[in-house]
């Protein structure tokens, strides 16, 4: 697999995206914020009705695979904001941070979710859509959501066929989304093809946040368990998934978290020759 730019770049200490600063995991721009912050990013930009904003949780799968897929690294350097999802990231994120700027936990993606149909409820401008899994996951969170959030506003929910999509079926999503009026866009279509629709068609995709949740849609429709929250703390979730989905997960887990760990050490190594370069 070749590298793309992130990857051939030498790693800086931070930065700025969309005004959030940034510490980079392996190349990958994270976000240091919490929930409270990422939030009052989305909605504040869900508001303007400027543009398509793209949000991304990403965990060690996400930076390694951005990392040595060139493809899938393009897509992820088009999105505005990029949470630290998993442990891993959150760890990398806080070991370049002083003390007291020290994050204390993760922006996990399908808690997000949860924080922002929480805040959105009662606000009218806000309105939510989603789009990804199968007509009866939908219609479950469409429940769910309703007995938890009774102000957040559902504006429509869509499930695109499986495989490959028809030549129209962009523009009949554009369509769903602007009918219902929506401008915080919850897209579930697992990853990475979540990730490289959204960056694919920002440009000309309905003014709102488009977020890539992953397992979320399947986690509050309680298709799949989440892991108990002692053993997400730990950092070992992807532990726990591989047990509930050894077939499915095992050899995504086993490449993409070696990578991850590969690439870590690499650029810690690469971070302290050139501090040694410099103080001779």
């Amino acid at each position: 697999m070749r590298a793309n730019k992130w990857a051939r770049a030498a790693p800086r200490d931070s930065g700025e995206l969309m005004g959030m600063r940034t510490i980079p995991v392996i190349g990958l721009p994270i976000a240091a914020t919490d929930y409270a912050g990422a939030v009052a990013w989305a909605i504040e930009r869900a508001g303007t009705g400027e543009r398509a904003y793209a949000v991304a949780a990403a965990n060690t799968h996400v930076a390694a695979l951005a990392r040595t897929d060139v493809a899938f690294g393009q897509a992820m350097e088009r999105f505005d904001l990029i949470c630290p999802d998993g442990m891993p990231l959150l760890w990398a994120v806080n070991s370049r941070l002083a003390a007291a700027e020290k994050l204390r936990d993760r922006v996990y993606g399908p808690s997000l979710m949860l924080e922002v149909l929480k805040a959105s409820a009662g606000v009218g401008e806000l309105r939510h859509f989603l789009l990804g899994g199968k007509p009866a996951t939908l219609s479950k969170l469409t429940a769910v959501f309703a007995s938890r959030f009774p102000g957040a506003v559902i504006g429509g929910t869509y499930a695109p066929p499986f495989g490959d999509w028809p030549a129209d079926e962009f523009e009949r999503i554009c369509q769903r989304i602007r009918a219902a009026d929506a401008n915080l866009i919850w897209v579930g279509l697992g990853c990475p093809r979540q990730e490289q629709w959204i960056a694919r068609h920002k440009e000309r995709l309905p003014p709102g946040v488009y977020f890539a949740i992953g397992a979320a849609f399947a986690f509050h429709a309680g298709e799949v368990n989440q892991a108990p929250a002692l053993v997400q703390r730990l950092g070992l979730e992807w532990l726990y998934r591989l047990c509930m989905e050894p077939r499915r997960l095992f050899r995504r887990y086993l490449t993409y978290n070696c990578l991850f760990l590969y690439h870590v050490f690499r650029d810690m190594l690469r971070r302290v020759g050139g501090s040694e370069s410099r103080n001779v």
